[in-house]
């Protein structure tokens, strides 16, 4: 992340006087779930160093940041719940229960929902941020992973693993609009800044399906073994796929379709996540228990950094922590 998490910081305006020590650039912070710690992992990225460590619910998998940096939430395989965390003092202020096996989660871009697949039941639980209860499920394909939301919020896109196809979601009625087939065992998700196209990664077909959201027409981008997440830059030039069994990082010039770079990282990449600024992305090593930080103006790795076990979703916010660097917290 450039970080991930907190709360924003204060506004100055051109007119006023700042003091040089205001002007240092605050810590900032990328988050890890560690699916055999049960915890999840702040590091801060201006040290590259583990800040803080947040215990959570059973098999944590993915992680998703609000809009305003001031809320993670953590998927809980094992507990079948989402854990909001509090990112200004990285505690769980709640638990949700969802249904069974959730495993993707994305929030809605004014941070009002947040929709979550639930692997084992074929649906999408929608949560209401204010209440923290599930106000809606949705029926989609089979084996739902990832989910994106577009930039507006009209729209939420699902890969159902087992059906090889993406649910198209109406966020307004909560209903399927279409069905698109794509590749073998579809699993990561990344939706272009201006919305224009939807990416997903295919496991097993070693490709990435590109679908035009104005037609629905799939293309396709060979990348390099089981490709599973995908993250795409802010200016939307550039999308970064992690190859679990190639122990890469593929690099895809969005403008022509073509891989630009192979970036060697840990044992089994499995997540990413781009900083907002698109300086850094942040690749989380099931098997090698770190993250790998890749300078993405020169595409080489710049630090790794030691997590918990088996970090699986990362994510990297908009804000950053008020209070300086945060402490080790309990449920």
């Amino acid at each position: 992340m450039t970080a991930v998490a907190v709360a924003a910081g204060l506004a100055v305006t051109a007119a006023m006087t700042v003091p040089a020590a205001a002007t240092t650039q605050p810590p900032r912070f990328v988050y890890v779930a560690n699916t055999q710690s049960d915890t999840v992992s702040v590091i801060n990225t201006l040290t590259n160093t583990v800040a803080a460590t947040i215990p959570v619910g059973r098999a944590p998998l993915e992680i998703a940041i609000s809009p305003n940096g001031a809320r993670a939430y953590v998927t809980n395989q094992g507990s079948v719940t989402v854990s909001v965390i509090n990112t200004s003092t990285n505690t769980v202020t709640a638990t949700i229960p969802v249904d069974d096996y959730p495993l993707g989660i994305a929030v809605s871009p004014r941070g009002t929902r947040v929709y979550v697949t639930n692997t084992q039941s074929d649906i999408v639980s929608v949560i209401n941020t204010l209440t923290n209860k599930v106000t809606a499920t949705i029926p989609v394909g089979h084996h739902p992973f990832r989910i994106g939301i577009t930039p507006n919020g009209l729209r939420a896109y699902v890969t159902n693993q087992d059906s090889d196809t993406v649910s198209v979601i109406n966020t307004l009625t909560n209903k399927v609009t279409a069905t698109i087939p794509v590749g073998h065992h579809p699993f990561g998700i990344g939706i272009t800044p201006n919305g224009a196209h939807v990416y997903v990664t295919n496991q097993d077909s070693n490709i990435v399906s590109v679908i035009n959201t104005l037609t629905n027409k799939v293309t396709t981008i060979p990348v390099d073994r089981s490709p599973f997440r995908i993250a795409i830059t802010p200016n939307g030039l550039r999308a970064y796929v992690t190859n679990l069994t190639s122990n890469t990082v593929s690099v895809i010039n969005t403008m022509t379709g073509e891989l630009t770079a192979t970036i060697p990282v840990g044992r089994s990449p499995f997540g990413i996540s781009i900083a907002p600024g698109g300086t850094h992305a942040y690749v989380s090593n099931l098997s090698s228990d770190s993250v790998s930080v890749i300078n993405t103006t020169t595409n080489t790795v710049i630090a790794t950094i030691p997590v918990g076990d088996g970090p699986f979703g990362v994510a990297a916010g908009n804000a950053v922590h008020r209070g300086g660097v945060p402490t080790m917290t309990r449920e």
